[in-house]
């Protein structure tokens, strides 16, 4: 993981995350059934950690250019908080989440992987990429993962999130002292 001196100031005050799905959530790879159904790969461990992040206060949101039942239903999933799909101007559905949830542009984190998410990135007080994203989204973030999308990036990245707003050690201690019939779905 690479970040800036910046980028430990800056995610102090973040109170919404939000993701891009293809590249970040999944691998960027569409798997096409014989009857032209597309499928996505998600991480397991991605998933644990937005539901981790939730469960510690942070707000979640998705926003991304495809429309996908598999996105809405790993969201519900993932009790993500606001769902954007299909949006070809993801800086209109980024204004709207700032209204929805009451929040300013340094309080926000953006993960992205290509260049229709450098316009977010440039505006918020966190941007973090993941390992194997464009050349110009790695130079415009904050902080890049070691991990590709799909890989376990998100997970890289929300675990340097709660770990640096002193979170971590909380979202362990609830494992230590849970019943096996209560740990967090994922």
């Amino acid at each position: 993981m690479e970040f800036m001196a910046s980028a430990l100031e800056r995610v102090r005050k973040i109170k919404l995350v939000i993701f891009d799905v293809d590249g970040v959530l999944t691998d960027g790879g569409l798997y096409v059934g014989a009857q032209g159904e597309l499928m996505k790969r998600f991480y397991v461990k991605d998933g644990l950690a937005i539901t981790l992040a939730r469960q510690a206060g942070l707000k979640t949101a998705i926003i991304t250019g495809r429309y996908s039942a598999m996105v809405e239903q790993r969201a519900k999933e993932l009790s993500i908080d606001a769902v954007w799909q299909g949006c070809g101007d993801k800086c209109k559905a980024y204004r709207e989440l700032k209204k929805k949830f009451d929040v300013v542009d340094e309080e926000i984190a953006y993960i992205g992987d290509d260049l229709l998410d450098l316009p977010i990135m440039l505006q918020v007080g966190f941007a973090a990429a993941v390992g194997d994203a464009a050349a110009e989204v790695k130079h415009s973030a904050h902080l890049v993962a070691a991990e590709d999308g799909g890989h376990g990036a998100v997970r890289e990245i929300l675990e340097f999130v709660l770990k640096t707003q002193n979170k971590w050690e909380n979202v362990i201690a609830g494992f230590r002292n849970t019943s096996i019939t209560e740990t967090p779905a994922h």
